[in-house]
């Protein structure tokens, strides 16, 4: 015993063996040594000089691993640290190492280091149970074989179990197998027919030995009960049980009920029934079998399409001491319901068509299926009818979702088709998918104005530049399709075109004046608006536009008569002709506005005499209230206002002064049964009509030699024309000046007395130029011109 401890010492040193392995060092120990053992020189086996590891910071680098070793930093030895259980680091793995790394600084070394730990053979194998119980028929023929229960073993190796051993009978022996990973079991094994009344149990010693050094073992007792004979076994009425059963029905439901008999009594003779270890779990959660009275019955959900038949098991057992079983089998076969709804499966082709698609266009691939059989499992598929779409079958259960008809997305943007299907039970169950289809737009639509035309009332003078009317015109499409550009259209019956007089907003349809608009020169006219939407190829429409100009009260009257001159005039009166309600003058007033904008009234504002005169308020009639005496003026001043009826009113104001001549002569009245109209006929009248016919003739006689003179000019030209027609203009201007006009052209004159301008049309006819007459006619500003087409009956 005195040599165990060197004997040990040397063990250790063969076991340390210091090398290097791709830069590691190993070294190998068994577990369990005592604290402080030596493990191996790391300084030596890495070639370090041991005078510079204290200055170099020789150390274990920390992690789990030093909890079992240390190493001295001066002298570089590792040794123990803590107890080393193998078991505990590695449990059953059949390596076992501690790695760690030893550092160094200056310059900084780190070195791997690979500690093997070995097993030793410090467990005894152990049973679970110390004590085990059998139970075995004495009819059981010899050979046969009993598991018993295995030892363990925590140690790895030859250390763990390697045999069994029983203790000696002359029944029983011992078989001993290996598994496949290694490790061994025992089997107790029947050498002879057993007899309970020489010997009703046995009690046996099991023994389990591992191969270590030194070896070591672990012992349970195993109990052996030898039962006594049963020998009839119990026997079902039929070895095969059928039953059929619906599907689906309520828990609980007998399926059918089984029946054995045993012709042994007593105890041997009750049979308790249960499904065999065949039995599936699923049959036992589906079934119940009554252990005494042997029903069968439903305690889940059976589903036809899951299984259509179920195959049970079962047996009766006796109630022997060894006791003898039956078997038989019962066949149990599901009845189809139609519990299945049909199952649509529904891949879209494209979830979007074009409005022009046509029909026939694919959308979707339907395919139905139903788990239920026969006619339950057929199955009739349908869209909805006032849909424009329809399904087309194309193989068993399968259909194509196809356009039945052009499609419009102004009308119907999404379409949700529903699809139904059901099978042909009774009530039959059915089925139904959504499936969202949009309808893409295309450049069907042409923009539609809100109106055919439109009138549009413009005031005269209106600003220019400003917003006077706007259209609209409406494109249901979407997009580029939906959008709308304006554009005005000249019209060509008309002397200016459009766009001269409008302007339109391209975007918005606004329309502009772009001139103000005076409505004594332009009433009405009107333009097309052409409306474009932006599609390819665009579509458009147009609309007319009337624009009618009202009159605004914007022009001051004028007064026409009697002549004035600075708005004053004179009239000259024969006191022996004036008598009550004697019209004395009339005074005419122009306006050229329209409508009320152009009713004129006439008021009194001032007279030399109060009294003296009237005027009518819309004839303008200024008539005497009396006889004219001798002390009465013979200077008379009445001031008219001229007012139009517009808003606001414009006036004229006209101041006439009355002459009342001398009584000189004293011509008597005219006889009394001459007209009454004669009396308008007065010598200021007649005077007027002298001056003017003698200014007239002048003219005429200028106008002649002006003719003349330029058709002398122009013979060679026109030599061979001998209907040519010359007619000349005078304009009221400073500046006259003399040209070729057209046929019956009008010629203005104006006297320097005149606020009115008097025009005359000028004409040489092919017979006048032959007698060189001229015809003149007179147009009041006022009055149209004569049509030259028709004659003149003064001519």
């Amino acid at each position: 015993m005195a040599n165990a401890p060197m004997s040990g010492a040397y063990f250790i040193i063969l076991l340390c063996v210091s090398d290097l392995v791709s830069g590691q060092t190993h070294y190998s120990i068994p577990e369990e040594l005592e604290l402080g053992a030596f493990v191996g020189n790391i300084a030596e086996d890495l070639a370090l000089n041991v005078w510079e590891l204290s200055a170099r910071k020789f150390r274990l680098v920390p992690d789990e691993s030093k909890q079992c070793m240390e190493v001295n930093p001066e002298s570089g030895i590792l040794f123990v640290h803590d107890r080393i259980d193998r078991e505990q680091i590695c449990g059953q793995s059949s390596t076992c190492s501690l790695n760690f790394q030893i550092a160094l600084d200056n310059p900084l070394e780190i070195h791997p280091v690979a500690v093997e730990i070995l097993d030793v053979n410090d467990n005894s194998p152990r049973f679970p149970k110390s004590e085990f119980t059998l139970q075995i028929n004495e009819l059981i023929a010899p050979g046969a074989r009993f598991p018993l229960e295995s030892a363990l073993d925590p140690d790895v190796g030859t250390n763990t179990v390697s045999t069994y051993q029983v203790s000696p009978n002359e029944h029983f022996g011992l078989k001993v197998q290996t598994r496949s990973d290694g490790s061994n079991s025992a089997e107790l094994l029947l050498k002879k027919y057993l007899d309970r009344e020489k010997q009703a149990s046995f009690q046996l010693v099991l023994t389990a030995i591992d191969a270590g050094i030194p070896q070591r073992s672990g012992t349970t007792r195993v109990m052996i009960t030898v039962v006594d004979v049963n020998d009839n076994a119990p026997v079902f009425d039929n070895e095969m049980y059928r039953a059929s059963v619906d599907e689906n029905v309520a828990k609980g439901t007998l399926v059918t009920k089984i029946n054995a008999v045993d012709l042994d009594e007593g105890m041997n003779a009750e049979l308790t029934y249960s499904f065999t270890s065949h039995a599936s779990q699923k049959i036992r959660e589906l079934f119940t079998l009554d252990p005494a009275t042997g029903e069968i019955r439903v305690q889940g959900v059976l589903d036809f399409e899951e299984s259509s038949v179920y195959e049970l098991d079962v047996e009766a057992v006796d109630s022997g001491l060894a006791g003898m079983v039956g078997h038989a089998k019962v066949i149990v076969r599901l009845t189809d319901m139609n519990d299945n709804a049909p199952d649509l499966d529904v891949t879209l082709v494209s979830s979007t068509v074009r409005e022009d698609a046509p029909p026939g266009t694919v959308i979707a691939l339907i395919s139905v299926t139903d788990l239920d059989s026969g006619e339950y499992g057929e199955v009739q598929c349908q869209v909805p009818v006032q849909l424009p779409f329809k399904l087309q079958k194309s193989l068993r259960n399968h259909y194509k979702l196809v356009t039945k008809a052009i499609l419009d997305r102004e009308t119907v943007p999404i379409y949700n088709i529903s699809i139904s299907a059901w099978d042909r039970g009774n009530p039959p169950l059915s089925t139904n998918k959504t499936v969202l289809v949009s309808v893409t737009d295309i450049n069907d639509n042409a923009p539609r104005f809100t109106q055919s035309s439109y009138n549009v009332y413009l005031m005269e003078n209106n600003t220019p530049g400003s917003s006077i009317f706007a259209v609209t015109a409406l494109d249901p499409d979407l997009g580029y399709n939906g959008e709308v550009s304006y554009s005005v259209l000249a019209n060509p019956l008309q002397e200016m075109s459009a766009p001269a007089y409008v302007s339109i907003n391209s975007r918005n349809g606004n329309i502009y004046a772009r001139r103000s608009f005076d409505y004594e020169q332009l009433k009405h006219f009107q333009f097309k608006v052409h409306a474009q939407d932006n599609g390819s190829p665009p579509l458009s429409s147009a609309t007319m536009v009337n624009v009618i100009i009202l009159d605004q009260n914007d022009n001051v009257l004028v007064v026409v008569s009697p002549l004035t001159w600075n708005s004053s005039g004179s009239v000259e009166i024969a006191p022996q002709i004036v008598y009550a309600g004697y019209l004395v003058n009339k005074v005419i007033a122009t306006d050229a506005d329209s409508g009320q904008n152009a009713r004129l009234s006439y008021h009194l504002l001032d007279t030399t005499h109060p009294g003296l005169f009237t005027v009518g308020l819309y004839s303008g009639e200024i008539r005497a209230t009396r006889n004219l005496r001798d002390e009465d003026l013979t200077r008379q001043r009445i001031v008219l206002c001229v007012k139009d009826n517009g808003q606001p009113s414009l006036s004229s104001t006209v101041t006439i002064f009355f002459s009342i001549l001398s009584n000189v002569t004293k011509k008597s009245l005219e006889p009394s049964h001459q007209p009454r109209t004669l009396e308008y006929l007065s010598d200021i009248n007649r005077y007027l009509i002298i001056i003017l016919g003698s200014a007239s003739f002048l003219f005429l006689i200028i106008i002649i030699f002006l003719v003349i003179l330029k058709c002398k000019q122009d013979r060679n030209i026109a030599e061979d024309d001998s209907s040519a027609v010359c007619c000349y203009n005078q304009r009221n201007s400073d500046n006259a000046f003399i040209r070729r006009p057209a046929a019956n052209e009008q010629l203005k004159y104006s006297g320097p007395d005149q606020a009115e301008s008097y025009r005359y049309a000028v004409c040489l006819s092919p017979e006048s130029s032959k007698s060189d007459f001229l015809f003149l006619k007179p147009c009041h500003p006022t009055l149209p011109f004569t049509d030259p087409t028709i004659p003149d009956s003064n001519a």
